[in-house]
């Protein structure tokens, strides 16, 4: 086998095994949400699927699958059936810059373990790949040619370009730190120093915040609104097709808490990695573990905010307190020498 042939082989094995685990994530993230959501409400939650209602998703999975798919007669059928797998595919694809620990002696041959680990654009790669998701809810509320669903797509296309601002500009204090646009090179300044969480803790809050309007969670999950919106932009949408849009959203929850772990929990790193490897993944995925918690815990607690005030909130709020941390990122770096 050539060179070029094993690393198309590598890369292939690796990029299935990822969209496995994010798969995997999304079902079971929806069966953690629902546990969690039912201790916090003193309830019980799922428990009839399975022991301790661990087959709660597979079974939802089935009944949506063998679901009856509806197309409106007026609806543009083309975009209907697009717009879909755009709210999905890059949620998955973000996964491709994300590492998941150093490198193994793997069939004779050193692995990464994760697809590029090393790619020196990779947070400019995050950042295109997920701006491309509001086209996917933009177009399933033009196409299904309902006034609901144009309005929580239009409300989305709002919402997201003014979140993705703070997103962008909170992306900038752990590249100044590890003075690199790759993954792998801010583990690895975290590893040098401390996790980026202790000293840019105002920008974490930022990104945090950002990514909850991003995925578009509570207490910013003003383009679903349901009470309002008849369920928003994914209103005439049914089977599959709605699926793909409620996967999109917890595969996104997943891949944002595996980036959010990356840039300020330290990402694969932890105690004797260095010499068992194979705890990187585990320790980032307690890690993505411990996000969601947050994200479902955050649901629970606080209130949708309203419109006016969500707007106002990303442009008045977070955009002038991500630029500040920019500025005092950069005094500490030259004042300490980092």
């Amino acid at each position: 086998m050539s060179e070029t042939t094993g690393m198309i082989l590598e890369w292939s094995i690796k990029a299935a095994v990822v969209t496995v685990i994010c798969l995997i994530g999304f079902a079971y993230t929806t069966y953690y949400e629902r546990r969690f959501l039912a201790r916090i409400q003193v309830r019980i939650g799922p428990n009839r699927a399975g022991p301790w209602g661990l087959l709660q998703p597979v079974a939802d999975g089935v009944k949506l699958i063998f679901k009856e798919e509806l197309i409106p007669q007026k609806a543009y059928k083309f975009a209907f059936m697009l717009a879909p797998i755009l709210t999905m595919m890059p949620a998955i694809i973000v996964m491709g810059v994300v590492p998941w620990g150093t490198e193994v002696q793997m069939f004779g041959r050193t692995v990464e373990l994760g697809i590029s680990n090393d790619l020196n654009v990779g947070i400019l790669y995050i950042l295109s790949v997920t701006s491309i998701a509001v086209y996917g809810i933009v177009l399933a509320g033009w196409s299904s040619n309902n006034k609901y669903a144009m309005l929580g797509g239009l409300r989305s296309t709002a919402q997201m370009i003014s979140y993705e601002l703070a997103l962008g500009l909170s992306f900038l204090p752990p590249i100044m730190l590890a003075g690199s646009m790759s993954l792998a090179d801010i583990v690895r300044g975290q590893q040098d120093l401390a996790w980026y969480f202790i000293p840019l803790l105002p920008t974490a809050i930022v990104f945090f915040i950002a990514v909850l309007a991003e995925v578009n969670r509570s207490p910013f999950d003003m383009p679903e609104a349901e009470q309002e919106l008849v369920a928003g932009y994914h209103t005439e949408y049914s089977g599959m097709k709605f699926a793909l849009f409620f996967m999109g959203e917890y595969v996104k929850m997943f891949s944002m808490s595996a980036v959010f772990s990356t840039l300020f929990l330290g990402g694969f790193a932890g105690p004797w990695v260095d010499q068992l490897p194979w705890l990187g993944p585990i320790y980032l995925l307690l890690k993505i573990i411990f996000c969601l918690g947050l994200m479902i815990w955050i649901r629970a607690t606080l209130p949708r905010f309203r419109y006016d005030r969500l707007m106002g909130f990303g442009w008045k709020v977070l955009l002038p307190f991500a630029l500040i941390n920019i500025v005092l990122t950069a005094l500490i770096i030259t004042l300490f020498g980092l």
